[in-house]
């Protein structure tokens, strides 16, 4: 007897499940759009335990009789399909076979339904063995499908998925997807029996993106509109001086259906090129339509990856149409092949010097009394930088600070000078002091980067909490979707200096920030944007305790760095350098960047020859 069978019809149902139900979301995905292909103009989602427990999605949809009720329950049942020419003209999302087989396999289902023209509705249960029952009960008219134990009979994978906070996350961005594209259907989006979302039907796709994101993203955001013969192009694109530097709202929809593209994602880019500071990202909502023969919906079983005929006639048609339009409303020079030998003026966002060195020569600091040549008196200040413990010592070992392998011996005069005339700082980015050798440079914000890594790696061992500074409460819009973030790690971020507190289903009240971060509204905002980059993406790829802890640490400690007040004076510069001296390695951050540098007498010798 050979070796291969024919597996179970049980068994293949629930090995094909893990191709559409990979995590609640995507359950919440398929039963949505089932109720928008039902022609429903309510559709209700309330999960509970972020879907692990229950998903139940109501419709005031067509409803189906009871033997469709039974049959939609079948793998590959449809009533969309009839011959292989009709794969090339689907307009709608799915159809209840494709995704209720998958879903039946790998859960416990209810489901109930009532056309408009039956007096009573069909029940349908499948149980814990796949077995079914059918009955009549009373319901109105649309469907209703309570989906509860997700992965009951699949503990495996059950057990990767992650934390509540997270699975939400990604029911919330599913729910966005589909709501964005029917601004005309009613949604409502319940979590343990608390409302996420309550969307009327709106009167135009704006106002869903303001109903859904807040009315703060409409005022940032300039109609598009691009028509050519292959595809044509409408939504609407931020403005270049709004652009973030975390990622959000950026969707991009063919015929109403939601996709993913880093490949259009970089037209989109290329076009603000010299408008928008590296590192930032600005916020676009496109809706292309192009034939449904010329796009592949079924390249991913997931359907967020789609495959174009004619993509780089598209990334050409995006990158031209947003320029024009960014032109058009002055953020930048439009196309116009008319205009050579004119003077094009570069158009600087407000927040552009944030990321871009300034041209203006730095500031330096200084004690005009200073003179170098003259001895400090004997009752100055008088580092020790010998061996041993620090900070309480107060004694180092200088023979780490090597460079190039060259021991370049005690960092400082052999001789007492007084601190607030050993210090210069220049630009308040560099600190420039006397050495036996010549002069030390230290790198003002490598230098913070360390000693805020160390510090707030204590406080995350939770061996010394950072000091705050109480603020005037700033509210901070994060989408309902992260809300839960802040709150899943209140404790870190209480131990880091933070106070943030949820205050509404998508925004947060930030009540203190750690000592000496900038506290003004646009600096805490732009902190909340970072914090929750940080806590999102070292939360979801780092397992081990201590990996996550030193992973933080140096996010927070690079944000931290970058947020603080310049130094002012020389006495800033030599509190900073006893800090600096203290931590357990002065000459590198933790990323392994150099934070002091020596230059020799003889190379300062060399300038003057």
């Amino acid at each position: 007897m050979g070796k291969l069978q024919v597996l179970p019809s049980q068994i293949a149902n629930m090995i094909a499940a893990g191709e559409v139900v990979g995590r609640p979301a995507s359950v919440v995905k398929e039963l949505m759009e089932n109720s928008l292909d039902a022609g429903a103009t309510q559709v209700t989602v309330a999960v509970t335990d972020a879907g692990r427990t229950l998903i139940r999605v109501i419709d005031n949809g067509s409803g189906m009789d009871s033997a469709d009720a039974q049959l939609c329950f079948e793998r590959h049942a449809t009533s969309k399909i009839a011959e292989a020419s009709d794969l090339e003209h689907i307009l709608t999302f799915g159809f209840r076979g494709e995704a209720l087989a998958s879903i039946a396999a790998v859960a416990q289902i209810t489901l109930k339904t009532r056309r408009p023209q039956d007096e009573t509705a069909t029940q349908v249960e499948i149980g814990s063995y796949g077995e079914m029952s059918v009955s009549e009960c009373a319901a109105p008219v649309g469907t209703s499908i309570a989906v509860r134990n997700l992965f009951y009979n699949t503990p495996a994978r059950r057990k990767f998925l992650k934390s509540d906070n997270v699975e939400f996350r990604h029911i919330v961005d599913e729910f966005t997807h589909v709501a964005l594209t029917r601004p005309d259907v009613a949604f409502t989006l319940t979590h343990n029996g608390r409302d996420i979302h309550v969307l009327k039907a709106a009167k135009s796709l704006k106002y869903r993106i303001q109903d859904l994101l807040g009315a703060g993203i409409t005022g940032e955001l300039v109609d598009v509109e691009i028509n050519t013969s292959l595809v044509s192009v409408s939504g609407f694109i931020g403005r270049p001086e709004d652009a973030r530097k975390t990622l959000g709202n950026q969707y991009f929809f063919v015929n109403g259906r939601y996709f993913r593209s880093p490949y259009f994602h970089k037209a989109v880019m290329n076009a603000y090129a010299e408008m928008v500071p590296d590192g930032v990202t600005p916020s676009y909502f496109l809706y292309l339509s192009v034939d449904p023969s010329a796009v592949d919906v079924n390249i991913s079983p997931t359907k967020t990856e789609i495959k174009f005929e004619e993509d780089s006639v598209i990334f050409q048609t995006l990158f031209a149409g947003i320029r024009e339009t960014l032109g058009r409303n002055s953020f930048g020079a439009s196309i116009d092949f008319d205009t050579e030998g004119a003077v094009e003026m570069p158009q600087i966002s407000r927040s552009f010097s944030e990321y871009k060195n300034s041209e203006i020569a730095p500031s330096v600091d200084f004690d005009p009394s200073y003179n170098p040549f003259d001895p400090a008196p004997d009752s100055g200040y008088v580092p020790d930088f010998g061996s041993g413990p620090a900070p309480s010592g107060g004694s180092y070992d200088t023979r780490k600070f090597v460079s190039g392998g060259d021991n370049y011996g005690a960092l400082f005069e052999e001789k007492t000078v007084q601190a607030s005339k050993s210090m210069i700082v220049a630009g308040g980015k560099y600190v420039l002091t006397p050495v036996a050798s010549g002069v030390l440079l230290v790198h003002v914000r490598r230098a913070l980067t360390r000693i805020l890594y160390e510090k707030m790696l204590r406080a995350l061992q939770a061996e010394s909490p950072v000091g705050r500074i109480s603020l005037f409460p700033v509210e901070v819009q994060v989408g309902a979707a992260h809300v839960p973030t802040f709150v899943e790690y209140a404790s870190i971020l209480e131990s880091l200096g933070f106070d943030i507190v949820p205050f509404s289903t998508d925004s947060v009240s930030v009540n203190a920030m750690p000592e000496g971060w900038d506290s003004d509204e646009m600096s805490v905002r732009d902190t909340v944007a970072e914090l929750l980059q940080i806590l999102e993406e070292e939360g979801a790829h780092s397992s081990l305790p201590q990996m996550m802890q030193s992973a933080l640490a140096q996010r927070f400690a690079r944000t931290g760095a970058a947020r603080y007040q310049p130094l002012k004076s020389p006495s800033e510069a030599q509190q900073l350098l006893d800090e600096l001296f203290a931590t357990s390695n002065a000459d590198l951050t933790p990323s392994g960047q150099r934070i002091t540098s020596i230059v020799g007498a003889e190379e300062i010798e060399k300038r003057f020859s």
